[in-house]
């Protein structure tokens, strides 16, 4: 294969089907005629000498060709995105894209930061995936966003982590509970409720799971659900009781919507973790999103019966 056949524009045409699976689908967001688009893969293809998609039923996926074109594409679609970064910072221009992925539970502090971190810099441009842990690090492995908020750093990955902001569980139910009243409650007398947990990969969960079984405690689960809203509306109908952020809860724990119980050893106290890859060169405005995000850190909602 000779790279200097190659040119950034099938480069660009190549990443957008694989990363959307799709020949249609690509040629929809690069406003291109799918004749047009499937002759520059070909082209692309003869190229690298070896098929780079293969079709198995209606689908596509990437042949080991394809895989390895994929990472070198996008490795050159970071660096000329750097590269655009370097010279504005260069020309004194407060310009550039910052990509952040955060967990569920932080949609509720990190896009409120977002917002005053914009209006401050209106030259740069914020782009927020939001996603569980197990989504995260898949992310994460792939180098796929500049900066990630979670609950702790993969031990299976080289990154560089700071801690952000506190995260405390709280242990919710509605407010009709019979322990909603109670004060300094046995973790053992929830060995017979109803629990609704999140979806197995949730740190969350996992972080719940760890202290009940250290206080031999097994959850009884009634229901699992795919986000922290359905947790709430859940537990709101009164379908079982639920750890969750005290940040995704305060409101209506504010209106009397759903209640903490005073369980004891609640709140759970974890924190966010901020974190890149390792080796990773921030950008100038990935780099002052950081320092944004560390000085304008999320304040500690109520817990339980303050």
């Amino acid at each position: 294969m000779n790279p200097r056949h190659l040119t950034l524009h099938q480069l660009r045409i190549f990443l957008a089907v694989a990363r959307r699976g799709s020949f249609a689908r690509a040629a929809e967001a690069l406003h291109l005629a799918p004749p047009t688009l499937s002759l520059q893969v070909k082209q692309l293809s003869d190229a690298v000498g070896l098929p780079l998609f293969e079709q198995i039923g209606k689908r596509i996926y990437l042949t080991p060709a394809g895989e390895l074109l994929a990472q070198a594409a996008g490795d050159v679609e970071e660096r000329l995105l750097q590269l655009a970064d370097d010279v504005a910072a260069l020309r004194g221009v407060e310009r550039g894209r910052v990509r952040v992925a955060v967990l569920t539970t932080a949609q509720y502090v990190v896009p409120k930061l977002l917002g005053a971190f914009c209006a401050s810099h209106p030259g740069i441009d914020v782009a927020m995936h939001v996603g569980n842990r197990e989504a995260l690090l898949q992310r994460l492995a792939a180098n796929q966003d500049d900066l990630y908020v979670l609950g702790a750093a993969p031990e299976h990955l080289d990154v560089v982590t700071e801690p952000f902001a506190d995260n405390p569980l709280v242990l919710i139910a509605p407010p009709t509970h019979p322990l909603a009243r109670a004060r300094d409650i046995d973790p053992q007398r929830l060995a017979e409720e109803p629990f609704v947990l999140r979806e197995p990969g949730s740190g969350t969960r996992s972080t719940a799971e760890r202290f009940f079984a250290e206080h031999g405690v097994s959850l009884r689960v009634r229901l699992e659900v795919g986000s922290n809203e359905a947790v709430k509306q859940t537990v709101a109908g009164g379908l079982g009781v639920a750890v969750l952020s005290a940040h995704a809860v305060a409101a209506e724990l504010a209106l009397g919507e759903l209640v903490a119980l005073d369980v004891r050893g609640f709140p759970l106290l974890r924190r966010w973790q901020l974190l890149h890859p390792a080796g990773k060169r921030l950008s100038p405005a990935a780099l002052a999103f950081k320092q944004w995000l560390q000085t304008h850190r999320p304040t500690f909602p109520p817990a339980a019966g303050e």
